[in-house]
């Protein structure tokens, strides 16, 4: 799973609402979650933005495990 949709998850957001916070569409959001679109710098700087990660913005498409799913 990528970090972005892990994020976004901790967060108990949607993808809409990350979509509202980033300022990048609904749709947009969910292709670059699975992988079918790859993002753009300045989309992935938004969405780091609106997650509050301070890490490097193309981190946030890292395949991690997630541990706090049960």
């Amino acid at each position: 799973m990528k970090r972005l949709r892990v994020l976004r998850e901790r967060e108990e957001w949607s993808r809409s609402e990350l979509a509202r916070r980033s300022g990048i569409g609904f749709a947009d959001v969910g292709r670059i979650e699975s992988g079918r679109l790859v993002a753009y710098p300045s989309q992935l700087e938004k969405l780091a933005q609106a997650l509050a990660w301070t890490g490097d913005p193309g981190e946030l498409l890292e395949e991690v495990a997630d541990h706090a799913r049960h």
